[in-house]
């Protein structure tokens, strides 16, 4: 889960001599409730995920509350809330269930502390105003040989699984396209598909629990939803013209739903198919030779810090916030001298005032972001920053967005060229000519010829 990932973080922030982290300034309880407990992400296109029903419930670590296991982020914060625990890279974890039955057993034996970096908070605060998080992570050993041995465990199983079903031929089953049944092994009903519908999704021994992948396409496909866009049409044959004329007879790779359907996502812990594949990929390349002819970098979409509008390139952003917003990036990093975590600091405590309509100039709350914008316009409150001692916390190496490419642009390279150089307007100043003869006379041009006349 991003979440963990991004409270992970904080394992690269700034300590106090203490050991423990730093934390932001005074936070009052007003406050408080405006804290984000989860990630956020930026406008994109929606994914494809689904909840499964009927899931087995996981207690807490600390409490009898439970939870659905299809509803771990639940689970995730109320631990955070409640008992202020963080589990760090939650998606490495292969079986969560028995991931939090074991710690929940170990931390009955001994103190949170033995296994967690402690993280404080509002360290610079009276005592009674300070707090104490706890992360919990692979850097631990314990932790790290339990990740491995439930990767371990899992990838057992789903082998097991694989092999069972690849020797079992009372496989029953009916073509999404063409409603033929087929009976004995799985395999033939796949190939079937591939072969009289172009319909492939992989390599019958690649693939695992094909029933419920099997069902999973037909109720979408029973729901009018192309299989592959994900598109909804309003009937049938609606939705058939359109997977065959649009050649959308496949899978949408990157809907996440599919994965635990494919054994290479079970190969090695933290690596989806993808990754694999791309490290398949890159030792092909390494035996051909290097042909960049057809190259084609992608555009970064990065999301303006005041508004909604995204652009292609990260040039492109800065000049749309310049020009509607009166808010120079490149300007400020320049004058206040910032080096990259302090740039990152500042983006992310922007977004999170945007996000919790907050105007950081003036500290005034709105009702809406429609008309904090439209505040911040008026009074010219943009470029207006706080102090340094504001937004340079350790709190805002957590980005407030966690799909925020903006950050991936930022640079503390002092040859970073200003907005006022982009746009081309770089004033050259000229020689001064007006005493022209008087230099010509002074020239060391006539010395050199000099000399040389008198060597010929």
């Amino acid at each position: 889960m991003a979440a963990a990932e991004t409270q992970g973080a904080a394992t690269r922030g700034e300590e106090d001599s203490d050991g423990s982290r730093s934390g932001a300034g005074d936070v009052s309880y007003e406050d408080s409730k405006d804290c984000i407990l989860e990630p956020l992400s930026l406008p994109e296109n929606p994914g494809g995920t689904t909840t499964l029903e009927g899931s087995p419930s996981v207690p807490c670590i600390f409490c009898e509350e439970h939870f659905p296991v299809a509803e771990q982020d639940k689970l995730l914060k109320h631990m955070i809330i409640e008992h202020k625990i963080v589990i760090a890279d939650v998606k490495l974890v292969a079986d969560f269930q028995r991931y939090i039955l074991y710690w929940r057993k170990r931390f009955t034996e001994q103190p949170v502390t033995d296994f967690c970096s402690v993280i404080r908070i509002n360290s610079t605060a009276p005592f009674e105003e300070q707090d104490n998080y706890f992360l919990l992570c692979d850097v631990l050993p314990e932790d790290r040989i339990l990740r491995e041995e439930l990767q371990k465990q899992r990838l057992k199983e789903i082998l097991e699984q694989q092999q069972q079903e690849r020797n079992d031929n009372s496989f029953h089953g009916i073509c999404m396209f063409c409603n033929e049944e087929f009976l004995g092994n799985r395999s033939v009903l796949l190939n079937h598909m591939a072969r009289e519908h172009a319909f492939n999704i992989g390599l019958p021994d690649n693939i695992v629990n094909c029933n419920e992948f099997l069902c999973t396409l037909q109720k979408k496909l029973d729901n009018l939803q192309c299989l592959y866009c994900e598109k909804t049409f309003r009937d049938k044959n609606t939705l058939k013209d359109h997977m065959r004329k649009k050649q959308h007879r496949k899978i949408n790779p990157k809907n996440r739903e599919y994965d635990q359907f494919y054994v290479i996502n079970y190969l090695e812990l933290g690596k989806s198919w993808e990754e694999v594949q791309l490290e398949d990929d890159r030792e092909l390349l390494d035996l051909q030779e290097d042909d960049w002819s057809d190259w084609e970098e992608h555009p970064v979409s990065a999301v303006c810090l005041f508004c909604e509008k995204q652009a292609e390139t990260i040039e492109k952003l800065y000049v749309h916030m310049e020009d509607a917003h009166e808010f120079d990036l490149l300007k400020i990093k320049s004058e206040l001298g910032l080096n990259f975590y302090q740039q990152v600091k500042l983006v992310n405590f922007i977004r999170r005032q945007i996000h919790q309509c907050r105007c950081y100039g003036c500290h005034v709350k709105f009702k809406s972001k429609a008309d904090l914008k439209t505040h911040m316009e008026e009074a010219r409150h943009t470029s207006l920053l706080p102090e340094r001692k504001t937004w340079d916390q350790p709190e805002y190496y957590f980005p407030t967005y966690e799909n925020d490419t903006l950050l991936c642009t930022l640079s503390d390279s002092e040859s970073d060229l200003t907005a006022q150089e982009q746009n081309g307007s770089i004033t050259i100043i000229s020689e001064d000519t007006s005493e022209l003869h008087a230099l010509k006379q002074s020239s060391i041009l006539n010395q050199l010829l000099l000399h040389e006349g008198l060597k010929n």
